[in-house]
C-alpha cells in the first residue's frame, strides 16, 4: 500500500486515532512533548531508534513505520532533482548487488 503521508503525520494520525495524548507518547519515547510535536509536524525527523517504541504504543507494524520513514528519507534527498525516476532504477539495481554480496 502507497502512503503519501509524511511519517509526522502517519505518527499524528496514528495517535489521535488511538486517543494518546502527545505528552504519554513522548514519555513512552523519552523525549518531550515538544519534540514529539515537532517530529509529527515534520519539523524536526525521528530516529530509527524510535520505530519499534512507536510501534508498540500506537499498535502499528514496525515494517510499515519503518518504510514511511525510511521513505520520507529518500523522498525528501530527491523531491527537487530532475533525475528521479534514473536515481530509483540505479539503486534499485545497487540495493539487488550488495545483496548478492552478503550471500
Amino acid at each position: 500500500m502507497i502512503k503519501r503521508e509524511t511519517f509526522g503525520e502517519t505518527i499524528r494520525q496514528l495517535r489521535e486515532t488511538s486517543g494518546l495524548p502527545l505528552r504519554k507518547v513522548a514519555a513512552h519515547l523519552d523525549i518531550d512533548p515538544s519534540t514529539l510535536g515537532k517530529i509529527e509536524r515534520n519539523e524536526r525527523t525521528a530516529t530509527k531508534e524510535m520505530i519499534e517504541k512507536l510501534a508498540e504504543i500506537l499498535g502499528a507494524s514496525t515494517k510499515d513505520l519503518l518504510v514511511s520513514f525510511l521513505s520520507d528519507k529518500v523522498a525528501y534527498q530527491l523531491h527537487e532533482e530532475d533525475c528521479t525516476k534514473d536515481v530509483f532504477k540505479v539503486a534499485e539495481e545497487k540495493i539487488k548487488y550488495l545483496k548478492k554480496q552478503k550471500s
